[in-house]
């Protein structure tokens, strides 16, 4: 069992990942990703995309009601429809599924995110949420009959609201749900950079023991990132692969080993 997370950046191969999944033979589910998309559309539509700094220094996107139509345009809808029907157009029974689906992906919606604006710390509240528990017995069905799940935000709150989550904190909870045996992170690097303006930087092998060191070298949205894999660990992940998502054959270069390899 696999875990695939494809990021959503502009330079990710999809057709090169499908390719790859199509060969496969080891039962997966792919988180997919789509924030080049959904800031496309989000330009094109006059919605501009706003972030927030917490006070501890973690960034994420301020998802109102205008966002969160964006999210269902861009992940659940453009995103995932194309990606399904590139798994259709390589003979895999893929199917299309939001955190909504059956309150696949079930999260808590965010009490408020403490930032700084203006000299003073104030409380922002949006709809924006951590995944706390997944349906693992729709999941399972859909695998065990030989179909291919592809996950996009959003998820589903306790009130039955759509949400707008990380994907890093979705398959942290995907992990503890189906205890996958690895996890392919693909990205637009060769993998984790020690220095990040040098693409030969690449880190081989990271013990997890050396996340929270890494995580306190970082800033911004790598900050949030290195968190998620420590707690990706907690969760009793066994071997994480983060590889470049923008080469010919994504998946079968990270299940190579190709990229950084955490253990």
């Amino acid at each position: 069992m696999h875990i695939i997370k494809v990021g959503g950046g502009s330079q990710i191969n999809l057709p090169g990942i499908v390719a790859d999944l199509a060969r496969l033979e080891t039962p997966y589910v792919v988180v997919l990703g789509a924030n080049a998309l959904r800031d496309d559309l989000g330009t094109r539509l006059g919605l501009e995309k706003q972030e927030l700094t917490s006070v501890s220094g973690y960034n994420s996107v301020y998802s109102d009601e205008n966002a969160i139509d964006l999210i269902m345009m861009a992940y659940a809808g453009l995103r995932n429809r194309r990606f399904v029907e590139l798994c259709q157009r390589h003979d895999i029974n893929a199917v299309g599924l939001t955190g909504l689906d059956g309150r696949l992906i079930l999260g808590q919606r965010n009490r408020g995110i403490r930032v700084r604006e203006g000299g003073k710390t104030l409380m922002k509240r949006d709809f924006s949420g951590k995944p706390r528990s997944v349906n693992t017995a729709l999941l399972k069905l859909l695998l065990n009959q030989g179909y291919r799940p592809v996950l996009s935000i959003p998820i589903i709150d306790e009130q039955g609201f759509a949400i707008n989550s990380e994907n890093d904190d979705i398959v942290n909870t995907l992990q503890e749900a189906l205890h996958a045996e690895r996890i392919v992170q693909l990205i637009e690097a060769p993998g984790f950079l020690d220095n990040r303006d040098d693409p030969q930087s690449v880190v081989d092998q990271m013990t997890k023991s050396e996340l929270q060191a890494r995580e306190a070298q970082v800033e911004g949205r790598m900050k949030r990132k290195m968190l998620a894999l420590r707690r990706l660990f907690e969760a009793g992940a066994g071997e994480v692969v983060i590889a470049d998502g923008r080469v010919e054959h994504p998946v079968r270069d990270a299940l190579a080993g190709r990229g950084t390899i955490i253990r």
